[in-house]
């Protein structure tokens, strides 16, 4: 979706090997690593909906649709699934994208798959590009089919270069959190992947607000831009604009002649249903590392306590003895009447009546 598939350039590399080196080593800017950690779980849950718009040409011909939905999963960890996709037509010819991201509350990509096709005369253009996390690096394949020709490349990244990925996925849902906010920090850049797998520099700028006109309502919406650089062509920038709730309005690449626009305005009354994902805390890591320093925190204290009172040891194996010497039909009752006594003892220096001074 970032580009007309017709201008992505593939470029080989043998496969298993680790990306390629640059001249430079591109990282993410400290304000937007800082933004990415800075996410609040309340955010997150005003993300969960779906947007609906209509591709159309500038003679407000319809071409297509396009669709964002976010919500909520699991995949050894809670995390965000986001899936986008656009199809329809340019010049008579079928073409259609879908990216499937799953996210981690702070848009790290924990897995992704990525689906692209232009159905032309005489012959087809399918790319496919997957990467998921493996044994700390992100492991990408990537399959182009042109034709009867097939070109398979694959490559891995560690984790520590591509801190602050953002990916085609990652930025619909990065995009939505700024609109929320309705405030965008300066120094955006994150770092990205070109089709040619190359680290790349992706930033977003503000455009601030403006009204545009939705079925006859004209609304005030806020703008951001995105620019994706280019290892081997020129930057595309694209331009979105959304409402204060977040719901996507406008998504148009600058120089193209389509236009996604949203059609109808979102049911004020909408109610979002949020799944409830069932919590198995022996599987998370984290929360089984504090579960199991808790217990032994518990442990130790309780053993401190026991060893400062030697005198409860011997009062429970009195009672257990007796206890199982009578074998009461009742045991509460024959509980109850054996530490009655004990409740009515009071330490001699409580049965002092208190002097005035």
């Amino acid at each position: 979706m970032e580009a007309p598939l017709g201008e992505q350039t593939a470029v080989g590399y043998s496969a298993g090997t680790e990306g390629p080196e640059h001249r430079q080593e591109l990282k993410a800017s400290d304000e937007a690593v800082t933004f990415m950690s800075g996410i609040e779980p309340a955010e997150l849950q005003k993300c969960v909906f779906a947007d609906s718009l209509v591709t159309v040409s500038e003679g407000g011909r319809e071409l297509g649709e396009f669709s964002v939905t976010v919500e909520f999963a699991r995949r050894e960890q809670p995390c965000m699934m986001l899936h986008a996709q656009s199809h329809g037509a340019i010049d008579d010819c079928p073409c259609g994208t879908a990216v499937t991201a799953y996210l981690t509350t702070d848009l790290e990509v924990l897995e992704e798959d990525h689906h692209e096709y232009v159905k032309l005369e005489g012959h087809s253009v399918d790319k496919r590009c997957h990467m998921v996390q493996r044994d700390g690096k992100m492991v990408i394949h990537k399959v182009t089919t042109v034709g009867e020709e097939v070109t398979e490349e694959s490559m891995s990244y560690p984790m520590t270069v591509l801190r602050g990925l953002v990916t085609e996925g990652s930025s619909l849902l990065l995009m939505r959190l700024i609109a929320l906010r309705k405030k965008m920090p300066k120094n955006m850049a994150f770092v990205s992947l070109d089709p040619g797998l190359h680290i790349i520099h992706t930033s977003f700028r503000e455009l601030g607000q403006r009204q545009l006109e939705v079925r006859a309502e004209v609304l005030d919406v806020f703008g951001m831009e995105r620019i994706i650089q280019s290892m081997e062509g020129s930057p595309s920038t694209w331009q979105c604009y959304f409402l204060d709730d977040g719901h996507l309005v406008s998504r148009v690449q600058v120089g193209s002649p389509v236009t996604m626009r949203l059609l109808e305005l979102p049911s004020k009354t909408e109610k979002v249903n949020f799944k409830k994902i069932p919590l198995v805390w022996e599987e998370d890591m984290q929360m089984r590392s504090k579960f199991l320093d808790r217990k032994e925190e518990l442990k130790a204290d309780h053993s401190s306590y026991l060893r400062q009172h030697p005198e409860i040891r011997a009062l429970i194996s009195d009672f257990l003895q007796l206890l199982l010497l009578r074998k009461p039909d009742d045991v509460f009752l024959f509980a109850r009447e054996y530490f009655t006594p004990f409740a009515s003892h009071h330490p001699a220096e409580a049965d002092q009546e208190p002097q005035s001074l």
